[in-house]
Formats: C-alpha cells, sequence, structure tokens
C-alpha cells in the first residue's frame, strides 16, 4: 500500500510537470550572421580590421547582449566600409545584419534599441523577431517594446527587409533576402531612411526625411507633410515675425526653404525645454525632451538618453523643407542652424 501510494503520487507529479507549457529555446548559428560581412570587408582591403568587428557584432545577438550592442555593432561595421571607400557591399550586408532576429531562449520577443544610431544608412533599421517567438510579451524590463519613433510594427516580428513577418527560427535573414529594405518614406540603402508610418514630429507640420547629402550624425525622426498630431510649438517659442531670428536673411546661395528651416528647428529647440519625462501627449509623438530624445507612449513622454557626449537637438535639413531631430553636439547642432542664416543660436533666444 505505500509503494503505490508513493507511486501515484509520483505519477501525479509528472502529469502535472507536463501540463507546464515547456518554453522553447530559440537560438541561432551567430557566427553566420556576419560572415559574408567579413569576407566582403576582406575583399576591400580591410585585412585585419575585418575580423574583430566581426566577432563583436555576432556575439551581440547573444541574449545577453544589451538593446542596443547589435546597432552598435553595425555602426562600426559601417564606419569602417566608409573608411574602405564607402564599400556599398559591406554597407548592404551591415544593414541587413542590424534586423537579423536576436536569440531568444525563453521564446519571448526582443526589445528593441532605443536609441538613434551613428549612420545614417541605419535609420529606420530595427531587428526581425523570429517567427517561434511569443508575440504578445517581451523578454526584461519591457521599456523597448516599440522600435524608436514608430507606434505600431505590423505584421507583428516584421522588419523592413522583411516586411511580411518574422524571420523562421535560426535562420539567417541575409539568405532570405538581399535588399536591407526601405522604410517608410526613404532608402535605408542610400542612406535616406525614415522611421515609419504614424510618426509624429514636435516641429512642424512639413518634415520631410534627410536626404543622403544630409550629415546630421544620428537622425531620430522624420514624419509625412501634416500628420496628426504634431505639437503645436509656436506657442512656446518666439513668432516668427517678432524673433530676432525673423530679421536674419538666408544665406546667398540658400534655397527657398534654407532660413525657415532654421526658424523652425529654433522653435523645436525652445520648445524641448518645456517637455520632460511624464509630459502628456499623443501616441507616436515622438520629441527633443530636454536633452534626451522622447517618445510617446500611452500619452505620456518617455525619454531615453543620448549617448557619447550627444544630447537632442532639433536641426534643419539641407536639401529640403523641414527639419529633423538627432543625438549631436551643441557646437554642431548651432554651426547648422547658424548656417541657415537664422540668429539667435540654438533656441533663437
Amino acid at each position: 500500500m505505500v509503494y503505490f501510494k508513493k507511486l501515484l503520487a509520483f505519477v501525479i507529479a509528472a502529469t502535472a510537470v507536463s501540463a507546464i507549457p515547456l518554453q522553447k529555446r530559440i537560438a541561432q548559428v551567430i557566427a553566420d550572421s556576419t560572415a559574408d560581412w567579413e569576407k566582403a570587408c576582406l575583399a576591400a582591403g580591410g585585412a585585419g580590421q575585418c575580423n574583430p568587428i566581426s566577432q563583436t557584432a555576432f556575439t551581440s545577438l547573444l541574449a545577453a547582449g544589451g538593446n542596443c550592442d547589435q546597432q552598435d555593432a553595425a555602426d562600426s561595421m559601417i564606419d569602417l566600409a566608409k573608411q574602405l571607400n564607402n564599400d556599398p557591399e559591406m554597407i548592404r550586408l551591415a544593414q541587413l545584419f542590424v534586423q537579423q532576429p536576436r536569440n531568444a531562449p525563453d521564446s519571448l520577443q526582443v526589445p528593441y534599441c532605443q536609441k538613434a544610431p551613428k549612420n545614417t544608412e541605419l535609420n529606420g533599421l530595427f531587428h526581425c523577431q523570429f517567427a517561434g517567438s511569443d508575440f504578445t510579451k517581451f523578454s526584461g524590463d519591457q521599456t523597448g517594446n516599440l522600435p524608436l519613433g514608430l507606434s505600431a510594427v505590423n505584421p507583428p516580428g516584421s522588419c523592413p527587409a522583411k516586411p511580411d513577418g518574422p524571420v523562421p527560427d535560426g535562420v539567417q535573414l541575409n539568405t532570405l533576402v538581399s535588399d536591407p529594405g526601405t522604410p517608410e518614406g526613404g532608402n535605408a540603402a542610400s542612406g535616406a531612411a525614415s522611421v515609419g508610418t504614424g510618426i509624429v514630429s514636435s516641429v512642424t507640420d512639413s518634415i520631410v526625411n534627410a536626404s543622403a547629402t544630409e550629415s546630421a550624425p544620428s537622425v531620430a525622426i522624420t514624419t509625412d507633410s501634416g500628420a496628426k498630431g504634431a505639437r503645436d510649438v509656436t506657442s512656446v517659442a518666439p513668432a516668427a515675425a517678432s524673433s530676432p531670428a525673423a530679421a536674419a536673411s538666408a544665406p546667398a546661395d540658400a534655397k527657398p526653404f534654407t532660413l525657415q528651416n532654421g526658424l523652425d528647428a529654433q522653435k523645436g529647440n525652445a520648445a524641448a525645454a518645456t517637455i520632460s519625462a511624464g509630459s502628456s501627449c499623443t501616441d507616436g509623438e515622438t520629441v527633443c525632451a530636454g536633452t534626451e530624445i522622447g517618445q510617446c507612449v500611452g500619452g505620456q513622454i518617455v525619454t531615453s538618453a543620448c549617448s557619447g557626449g550627444t544630447q537632442c537637438f532639433v536641426l534643419p535639413l539641407v536639401n529640403k523643407a523641414g527639419t529633423s531631430v538627432a543625438c549631436t553636439t551643441q557646437d554642431d547642432a548651432a554651426a547648422r542652424i547658424a548656417a541657415t542664416g537664422a540668429t539667435g543660436g540654438i533656441t533663437g533666444a
């Protein structure tokens, strides 16, 4: 009888354990993710610089990696490509690498990086998820549930290079597609990328994407003309007609929109001083909140710090009407605004 009771208890326990859903580990051969890039790097003359960057990059796909390690690695890959005569194959493969899914040992979605990339060629690009992921949950602290500047990822698990859906478990993205994709409004391959539909700017209703000749270190957001929900900044910045900047004149070689871009950038930077974490906003809105990039989540601004000694500024575009938001230095922002003919510095004060 004692033996029977013990056996029965064991069977009940085993049945209970079997009823608990098992988490499926989703992994990949991480070295395969940069193998083609390393070959292209060697062919371009990168020699001994190629392998260390390749190894650092593929290890960023491990579950232990930080949310932005993969993007930082892709920036390093493009930095070297630019040193090697802007090698287009290295750049293309880096753009695909930054969209490769990361390992998901808990079968949950991997959070997205919440800072803008250094190189414009990566603007608007973010990693796909593996198809076996639980698309109702994310790993970690839940602060990176949307790519920077986006209000949704549709379909779930997709990315610009694979807009039809997630990547099959364990598969390398560069074996499925060759085109790094086109974020809404721009071409990532040419360095003219925006970050998607539904992004709302705090600066102007006519913001467009930075072109390939824009040299802002890390353009963060753009939006289409007339985007719904744009924050009205005219009430917190001097009106153009009465501000010192309004008396300025555009350079002799300026385009029709050059000076206005500078004035709009000044208004956006002045408005940033009135915005902070927790400020009310419209979902999808992305702004400069003080010195940080702020994204509207659930009706409140959530901030992300810039890196490398930079801070958030609204900058004038050069080749198109509008402005962009970027992490850069104060000197760089001031120089860009002054180049438009606008006076009064970064805020037009």
